[in-house]
């Protein structure tokens, strides 16, 4: 990242090399000496919280604007969809059917990064959670292009890394889903769904609400599958239950392919975004 170093204080780096090297005494051993912003323990105090919040809100920002990245095409999958050559791999048969949809989400984001590049890779940068799967796909495909890509890893219970695809200067890591979920949108000129679970789920209904209740502008919201978010999502019912409105299901495109994708978004008015 990039320091400000033109200012005449003496700079917090100096210091912090400078308290390594004091001499060793009962009171320079105590916690209470520590330099606080050196001091992990201080930092993960329960008090600390609003402020680790505010840092992985900012680090992540800094970055992207220091690499100039303006907008993003946010892809949301399944982390359990496997590779078209690794469909023998996944746990269902249906999963493997799903697999058609790792490559469309490869071929999607191998065509919005040709386009991201146009503008020196500042506008349509794909971004996806960082993980397996359909994630994966994204950032292989802005690869294969000769792009760069973000990938929002989240640290979980079991062992987890970013898949090798993702630019490693623009792979971040979160505690927090909520800051997570801010840098998702943050940035998003598009949000594409693919069939996935619980986390994709929660993720696309955030979205979506945001744009249903006008906390978001509205963008190019595009559901790859119209079979499977059919069967696992009564969008009439929802309607004649009254629950949401008739014109909140027009909030959604649905595809099959990336071209189709590309179409959505080739057609959209962005003049109202922003």
């Amino acid at each position: 990242m990039k320091d400000d170093t033109t200012h005449p204080f003496r700079h917090s780096h100096e210091d912090a090399a400078a308290a390594d090297r004091i001499p060793d005494t009962p009171q320079t051993r105590a916690p209470a000496y520590r330099l606080a912003f050196t001091d992990v323990d201080f930092m993960m105090r329960e008090e600390l919280r609003p402020v680790r919040l505010q840092l992985e809100l900012l680090k992540p920002q800094m970055i992207m604007d220091e690499r100039g990245i303006e907008s993003t095409v946010v892809m949301f999958g399944g982390a359990r969809i496997p590779a078209p050559e690794r469909r023998e791999s996944a746990r269902t048969p249906f999963l493997a059917e799903l697999s058609r949809y790792y490559e469309q989400a490869r071929l999607f984001a191998t065509a919005m990064t040709r386009r991201s590049m146009e503008s020196y890779g500042r506008e349509f940068v794909i971004c996806t959670g960082g993980g397996p799967g359909v994630m994966e796909a994204g950032n292989r495909g802005a690869h294969e292009a000769g792009g760069q890509s973000i990938g929002l890893n989240i640290v979980l219970p079991h062992e987890q890394a970013p898949n090798e695809f993702v630019t490693p200067d623009l792979s971040f890591n979160f505690h927090y889903f909520a800051i997570r979920k801010m840098h998702f949108l943050m940035r998003a000129k598009a949000v594409c769904v693919f069939p996935g679970g619980f986390g994709t789920l929660d993720e696309m209904f955030e979205a979506l609400t945001l744009i249903q209740t006008h906390r978001m502008a509205r963008i190019p919201f595009i559901l790859f599958g119209r079979e499977f978010w059919n069967e696992i999502i009564n969008w009439e019912r929802l309607k004649e239950a009254g629950t949401i409105s008739p014109e909140d299901v027009e909030l959604v495109s649905f595809v099959e392919t990336a071209e189709e994708a590309e179409a959505v978004i080739d057609g959209w008015d962005y003049t109202g975004c922003g």
